[in-house]
C-alpha cells in the first residue's frame, strides 16, 4: 500500500511539474521569442557600438529589460489580436486561441511585464533608455496593433517603426542620450521592415484577407506589392551604406552592406519577374531578409570592435612611448644635477 501510494504521489508530482512547464512555455510563447531575439541583438549592437563604455552587469540588466519590454509588447499584441489569430492558420495555434491562456491572464502578464521592464530600466540604468522603451511598447501596442493593423494599408510602414527602436534604446542605455549614429541604425530597420513583411504577406495573403487585415497584397494586389517591395529595397540599400559613407564604420561593413544589398535587390527583382514560382521566391526573399538584417548588424558591430581594438593598441603604444620619454627626461635631469653638485 505504501509503495503504491508513493508511486501515485510521484506520478501526481510529475504531472504537476509537466503542467507547470507547459504553462510556462505558453507564457514564453506569448513573448514571441524569435522576434525578441532579433530585438535583443539589435539592441546589443547599439549598446556595444556606443562611444561610452557600460559596465557588463549594467549591460546585461539593460538587455534583460529590453527583452522583457519586447515580450510585453508581443503579449499585449496577442491579447488584442486573439480573434484574428484564431482565424489565420499561421497563428491559430497560439496559446490564447487554443484556450491555454485566458485573455485576462495574457493582458495582466503583458501589462506587468511592460511596467516592470520600463521601471527597472529607468531605476537601474537611466531615464532616457526607459523612456524610449516605454515609447516602443506604446507605439507597437497602441499605434500599430490597436489602430493601424486593422485599418490602414500603411500598417507595416508606420507601425514597423516600433521594431526599429531597440538599437537606439541600447545606445541610450550606454550613453544616456542619442546621436546621428543610432538614428542610422533605426532607419535601416525602418526601411527593412516593409519588404520583409510584404514578402511574407504575399504568400499569406489569403490568411490576411480571411481575417480582414488590410495588408498591401490584399488591398492593392500582387503587382502593386511587388512594386513597393522594389522601391523600399532600393531605399534600404543606400541607407544601409550610410554608416560607412559617413565614417562611422570601416570598409568591412561597407563591403558587406554593398554585397548583401545587391543580393537583396536581386531577390526583389526575381520575385517580380518569376511569377510561376512566386510563393517560393517570396519565401526566399523573406528568409534572406532576416539573415540580411542580422548579418548587417553583426558586420556593423564587428567593424566597430576591430576599430576599437586597433585604437586601443595605438593609444597603449603612444602612452608607453610617452612614459619612456618622461622617464628618460627625468634621468637626464638627475644626471645633470649630480654633475653640477660635484
Amino acid at each position: 500500500m505504501n509503495s503504491h501510494a508513493t508511486s501515485l504521489a510521484t506520478t501526481d508530482r510529475a504531472a504537476v511539474v509537466r503542467s507547470a512547464l507547459y504553462r510556462a512555455g505558453d507564457y514564453l510563447t506569448l513573448t514571441k521569442p524569435r522576434v525578441m531575439s532579433l530585438v535583443v541583438f539589435t539592441a546589443l549592437v547599439g549598446l556595444l557600438s556606443a562611444p561610452a563604455a557600460i559596465h557588463p552587469a549594467s549591460g546585461v540588466i539593460a538587455l534583460i529589460c529590453i527583452a522583457a519590454g519586447a515580450g510585453a509588447a508581443a503579449a499585449l499584441n496577442m491579447w488584442y489580436d486573439a480573434d484574428i489569430d484564431a482565424i489565420m492558420p499561421r497563428t491559430a495555434g497560439r496559446p490564447i486561441p487554443q484556450g491555454r491562456v485566458r485573455p485576462a491572464e495574457a493582458l495582466a502578464f503583458g501589462l506587468t511585464l511592460a511596467a516592470a521592464s520600463v521601471a527597472l530600466l529607468g531605476l537601474l540604468i537611466n531615464v532616457a533608455a526607459a523612456g524610449l522603451l516605454a515609447l516602443t511598447i506604446a507605439f507597437y501596442v497602441l499605434v500599430y496593433t490597436a489602430w493601424l493593423k486593422r485599418s490602414s494599408v500603411h500598417n507595416i510602414v508606420i507601425g514597423g517603426a516600433a521594431g526599429a527602436f531597440p538599437p537606439m534604446i541600447g545606445w541610450a542605455a550606454a550613453t544616456g542620450g542619442l546621436s546621428l549614429e543610432p538614428l542610422l541604425l533605426f532607419l535601416i530597420i525602418f526601411f527593412w521592415t516593409p519588404p520583409h513583411f510584404w514578402a511574407l504577406s504575399l504568400y499569406r495573403a489569403n490568411d490576411y484577407a480571411r481575417a480582414g487585415v488590410p495588408m498591401l497584397p490584399v488591398v492593392a494586389g500582387r503587382t502593386r506589392t511587388l512594386h513597393q517591395i522594389r522601391i523600399y529595397t532600393l531605399l534600404l540599400v543606400p541607407v544601409s551604406i550610410l554608416p560607412w559613407a559617413l565614417g562611422y564604420v570601416g570598409v568591412v561593413y561597407g563591403a558587406f552592406a554593398i554585397a548583401a544589398g545587391a543580393k537583396l535587390i536581386w531577390l526583389a527583382w526575381q520575385l517580380a519577374v518569376v511569377s510561376s514560382v512566386g510563393d517560393r521566391a517570396a519565401r526566399r526573399l523573406f528568409a534572406f531578409s532576416i539573415a540580411y538584417l542580422f548579418l548587417l548588424f553583426a558586420a556593423f558591430l564587428a567593424d566597430k570592435q576591430v576599430a576599437a581594438h586597433f585604437a586601443f593598441k595605438a593609444n597603449s603604444r603612444q602612452s608607453s612611448e610617452l612614459q619612456h620619454v618622461q622617464r628618460d627626461g627625468a634621468l637626464s635631469s638627475a644626471h645633470i644635477a649630480h654633475i653640477v653638485g660635484n
